[in-house]
């Protein structure tokens, strides 16, 4: 299949060294490019826009920049690469390569304070045996030169001032392609060339085969015939697979969280919305967000004098003169409530100045039409919680809450909530019922939270804090989200515990191994360092503690602390992950070692998941598992989000991983098109795959599609598995095929021989199958896709049986690649259909036979 793909160098008559200019736009997102040429004059690029590195700091997008790269050959036998990143940082970036093609980590040392670092050059004193890395430094006055020394681009000197004379620029300027480019020259074999080529052949052939989509498929299968498939089970050869293989992922992202799963119906609540939850993006994003005063002789100011607790300081402060005047919440886009339903209204208020009153609280309509209310007891001039109960008169979808004062005087209010009475499960503080009901049908084997960006945070600041988020909701600590809104953590790790215990599923809480989210946006643009080390004893010892939260007795600190929550049971934590899609740096390897050594020292029963970044290739997966390896780790994190025909053409992928080395948790994946729909032909392309991460289970012990959760109107990443609205909730064709497999999962793989009628690849990529067993039930259950826009006519035996007449449940899922509505379809019959079985084009088809298997 890749003949072809080598002309350009498929020739005897070679030079044995040519040279290679390295260089780069400067743009953002660009990264290192290269041209070659025999004598200097004529020289052609390879690509050409192909990038063999980019940087990798700053935030998301237009800040990760190369400029002015320079490419020298190290002392050490490894090509090294020096680039400046902005015209604002005291910083340069190094990376090193021993072929031009696969880089090892960055490294951004901070050479200067307050000023930018440009240009960088460099030279080897051989004496020394150290390089001198010297680089401009300019503002709107003057321009001065600066230098450091290094022996292994790990730890500098001081850096000092040369005379500007001294510093002398080193670059080259040719033409490519009519346009003047400045970089560096270097002599090298021509093997190296060649491989600068073929890479880059090799890659854009594979970007070309992942690009295939079902609108080119006219074209492709123009001819195309119905294909027969005969699939031949050989039970004798099964194996063991894992039994928590297809789980969920929660993350606080799509405002998923709070005006979504979490059932409060009162926005900003405790009145501690900033603007700074919003990067400044929404001046509106105060206290009073969600908050308005309705009516005459009174004021709102939010005061921070002397709070209910530290933890939440802002307060509202109601200065009442005539009786009327109502503080509004208009809820999160309205306020639902169901005629009968019972709501629990609740609030922490006093009265420091003037008369005792109650607090009139009802529901009303933008007509004023009142929908429920009910009174607090008089309030006292201490802080006091008050509570009560409303009960819908009607059902309304846009009601919002009124709380009329009764006296005059200065009263304060904080945490003013309303939640149904009807959560899932019934508990306090609890879910919003038909959205977890649907993720619990998905029948999740674990779910692993608080979220991945969510939880290493931007910025050290912004790690997320799991203690801060457990007790009395008062004294929880809030905190700006990532994704620019802010969280209120009500729904906080108890909860998290306790969903999980709920659903049936394993609790997989990922915490930050010390490090922020690379493309952080505060504390230094990148992840330009992590905890401090003098710090990192405390961090780790809060992982421990977690574990102990988790499951430590009642007599313990943390397991008391869980009791008192309403839990004295443990919770059976079997799995903490540490680290997310991290850029594997020294920084970031220094602080997970650490942790990853005390969690094996002090609680050698939790399986403790790495990660490996998030790619499926690349440097930050090789690092990644450099690092497992050499450590250990039981199992990594891998994530990718791919096109539909990335998921086509590597179902093989982990037939060749190592058995040997760690388990994999493919934490986050989904297919990708234009415009990021979820329809049948991502879900298909999906349920395609699984059927070889499910061949793999031996291998691959954990698997969830992401992001779970978005709302209407406040969607920031697509596509997602299920939308929803204050009352509605719309699981997608995505869903349907991740429930299929979470209503039949199995702990036996059986592999299967595939003889089909037409072996062309790009048809025999678009057929699987993948049969399991349910040893509980001794259920056997098949699981065949067809991708291809014709009928496959299968056949499905056993080596050595027959399936007889035993009873079986089918369901399809079919329709055209473009469907975003299709549902499954489920039929009853005898087992006997599989031996000529019809699966329609663009479908997934689900046997589940009930029968023992000898």
């Amino acid at each position: 299949m890749l003949c072809g793909l080598c002309t350009i160098t498929a020739y005897g008559n070679h030079p044995d060294s040519a040279f290679i200019f390295s260089y780069t736009s400067g743009k953002s997102s660009d990264g290192l490019h290269f041209a070659w040429s025999i004598d200097q004059t004529n020289w052609h690029p390879i690509g050409p826009d192909f990038s063999y590195i980019q940087s990798d700091y700053g935030r998301w997008g237009s800040e990760k920049r190369m400029v002015t790269p320079v490419l020298f050959p190290g002392a050490d036998g490894q090509w090294h690469c020096l680039w400046s990143l902005n015209e604002t940082d005291g910083t340069f970036a190094h990376a090193a390569s021993k072929d031009l093609i696969y880089w090892g980590r960055q490294s951004y040392p901070v050479v200067m304070t307050n000023k930018n670092c440009l240009s960088p050059k460099v030279a080897f004193n051989k004496e020394k045996k150290e390089y001198i890395i010297s680089w401009l430094s300019k503002n709107s006055t003057e321009t001065i030169a600066c230098y450091t020394t290094t022996k292994d681009f790990k730890s500098y000197s001081e850096t000092k001032n040369i005379p500007l004379s001294e510093y002398k620029n080193t670059r080259s300027t040719i033409v490519i392609n009519g346009k003047t480019q400045i970089g560096s020259i270097n002599k090298v074999g021509w093997k190296v060339i060649d491989g600068l080529i073929k890479t880059q052949q090799l890659t854009t052939y594979k970007k070309q085969l992942w690009s295939e989509t079902t609108e080119t498929e006219k074209d492709r299968f123009a001819n195309l015939k119905p294909v027969n498939a005969k699939f031949s089970l050989d039970v004798s050869k099964s194996k063991k697979i894992s039994t928590t293989l297809v789980g969920i992922f929660f993350e606080d992202l799509n405002y998923a969280a709070d005006g979504g799963l979490y059932a409060e119906l009162v926005q900003n609540r405790d009145f501690e919305y900033k603007i700074s939850d919003t990067k400044g993006r929404d001046a509106s994003w105060t206290s009073t967000k969600a908050w308005t005063l309705k009516g005459e002789n009174a004021t709102l100011t939010i005061d921070s004098i002397a709070p209910i607790h530290p933890n939440n300081p802002h307060y509202a402060k109601l200065s009442i003169a005539k009786v009327g005047a109502a503080l509004v919440n208009e809820g999160f886009d309205g306020i639902v409530m169901k005629a009968g339903e019972k709501y629990d209204f609740s609030l922490f208020a006093r009265i420091p100045e003037g008369k005792a009153g109650k607090l009139l609280v009802r529901l009303v309509d933008k007509n004023g039409t009142i929908y429920g209310e009910t009174t607090t007891p008089n309030m006292t001039t201490n802080w006091r919680n008050y509570k009560s109960v409303i009960t819908a008169k009607k059902s309304v979808v846009d009601a919002h809450l009124e709380i009329i004062p009764q006296t005059t005087a200065t009263i304060h209010l904080d945490l003013i909530s309303l939640f149904p009475q009807k959560t899932f499960k019934e508990h306090k503080n609890g879910l919003r019922a038909d959205l977890a009901q649907t993720l619990a049908d998905l029948q999740p084997k674990f779910m692993r939270f608080p979220g991945g960006c969510v939880a290493h945070g931007d910025g050290i600041a912004n790690i997320y804090n799991w203690k801060n988020t457990i007790g009395p909701l008062e004294a929880r600590t809030p905190m700006r989200n990532i994704w620019g809104y802010h969280q209120t953590v009500g729904l906080g790790y108890f909860e998290y515990f306790q969903f999980s215990e709920d659903m049936g599923a394993e609790p997989l809480p990922v915490i930050a191994a010390g490090v922020p989210c690379q493309n952080s946006s505060v504390g230094g643009p990148g992840q330009q360092g992590g905890i401090p080390m003098c710090d990192m004893d405390n961090y780790v010892q809060d992982i421990l503690d977690l574990v102990e939260y988790a499951n430590g007795a009642v007599t313990t600190k943390w397991g008391k602390k869980r009791a008192e929550a309403g839990h004295p049971k443990p919770f059976n934590l079997k799995y903490v992950g540490i680290g997310n899609e991290d850029l594997i740096t020294d920084i970031f390897e220094e602080r997970f070692t650490m942790i990853f050594k005390a969690m094996k020292e002090k609680h050698p029963e939790i399986t403790v998941i790495g990660t490996v970044g998030p790619n499926f290739e690349g440097t930050d997966y090789q690092e990644g598992w450099d690092i497992a390896s050499k450590l250990g780790v039981p199992m990594v994190d891998e994530h990718y989000y791919q096109s539909p025909a990335w998921f086509i053409y590597n179902q093989e992928y982990y037939d060749q991983y190592d058995r040997s080395k760690s388990k994999v948790y493919l934490g986050e994946y989904a297919a990708h098109l234009p415009g990021r729909p979820n329809n049948i032909e991502t879900a298909l392309a999906e349920a395609l795959y699984l059927t070889s991460v499910e061949r793999n289970g031996d291998v691959v012990s954990m698997a969830s599609y992401a992001p779970l959760l978005a709302k209407d109107k406040h969607t920031q990443w697509n596509p997602d598995l299920i939308y929803f609205n204050n009352t509605e909730v719309r699981p997608t064709v995505g869903y349907e095929v991740q429930k299929l497999y979470g209503e039949n999962a199995g702990d036996q793989y059986i592999p299967t021989e595939i003889s089909l009628s037409n072996n062309q690849e790009n048809v025999k990529n678009r057929i699987a199958i993948s049969v399991v067993r349910d040893t509980k039930s001794n259920d056997l259950i098949v699981k065949m896709v067809n991708m291809l826009p014709v009928t496959v006519n299968a056949s499905v035996a056993l080596k050595d049986g027959n399936f007889g007449n035993s009873e079986t449940i089918k369901t399809v899922l079919k329709g055209t690649p473009n469907d975003k509505n299709a549902k499954p379809v489920v039929s009853k019959g005898i087992a006997t259909e599989l031996n000529s079985v019809s699966l329609p084009a663009y479908s997934f088809t689900v046997y589940r036979i009930n029968q023992s298997i000898d």
